[in-house]
């Protein structure tokens, strides 16, 4: 087994919250020639609950894994704004007070709706973004296709004290491991945040960004998935100004969990080196 690619976690203030992070990889070797990567997760995923997608990156790229506002150890509470705005308002200054000269962000599901807009107002020094099965629902659009009480009942299962084998019961196809860290972590999760984050999925479109991006964007999306279907695909990627796709084999939504290679593969090397 390699050595871990972890380095600290920390706290920064940006856009006037406290936002924690996780670092792996650092700028050794390399890494140093190489651009940095922001990793936005999901709605319901902590920083560390993405740590073993992270070391994998930290290998290759200075990796910084951010708790977005509501979740995990950055600001929680009903003083916050839980929009898609605010969120991507965090996005971009999260890179500014780090000094972050070039980098790319890595989003997944909400994470990518976030990354994708703030890409939108071009900032300094993004290079590229993946976006991993963001959802395509918003106005006039079909529903994304979880339902939220699968969220509410489990977060405040896990407030109250939950077993992995009780996580079982909302993700049946995950490993102990998984489960273990879903079971310890999700009470991070502040249920407002989550309620407006999935209620902003049918209310924000995401669409009217795509045209705004001025940065190369990899679309990649879940072959059991029914988040982002072939036809979303083409349509991001007539708006999008430079979009490539990729279907990852065999798995659905929670697209590390269920095929890890295959999700490693389908980055190839754009994000400057190949992960496999």
């Amino acid at each position: 087994m390699s050595a871990s690619q972890f380095l600290y976690g920390a706290n920064v203030r940006a856009n006037g919250i406290r936002q924690h992070y996780l670092r792996y990889g650092g700028t050794e070797g390399a890494r140093a020639q190489r651009d940095a990567v922001v990793l936005v997760p999901g709605i319901t995923s902590p920083a560390v609950t993405w740590g073993f997608v992270a070391e994998r990156l930290g290998r290759h790229f200075d990796t910084y894994v951010l708790d977005v506002r509501g979740r995990g150890l950055s600001e929680a509470g009903e003083h916050l704004d839980y929009s898609l705005d605010a969120q991507s308002q965090d996005l971009l200054a999260f890179g500014a007070a780090l000094g972050l000269k070039r980098f790319a962000y890595v989003g997944h599901s909400m994470g990518g709706r976030i990354a994708l807009r703030a890409a939108a107002r071009q900032p300094t020094g993004l290079t590229r973004i993946v976006a991993v099965d963001p959802p395509v629902s918003g106005p006039g659009r079909r529903p994304y296709p979880a339902q939220l009480p699968w969220y509410v009942d489990s977060i405040r299962q896990a407030r109250q004290g939950m077993s992995a084998e009780q996580m079982r019961a909302f993700c049946p196809t995950w490993t102990d491991e998984q489960l273990r860290l879903r079971a310890e972590w999700l009470h991070t999760c502040d249920e407002r945040a989550i309620v407006t984050s999935f209620e902003a999925f049918q209310t924000d479109d995401v669409h009217a960004n795509l045209p705004d991006i001025a940065v190369p964007v990899l679309l990649m999306t879940a072959e059991r998935g029914d988040v982002v279907r072939p036809d979303d695909v083409d349509e991001i990627r007539r708006l999008a100004r430079d979009c490539r796709s990729v279907r990852v084999p065999d798995a659905g939504h929670m697209i590390p969990w269920d095929n890890e290679p295959g999700f490693y593969a389908a980055f190839g090397d754009f994000l400057g080196a190949p992960l496999i």
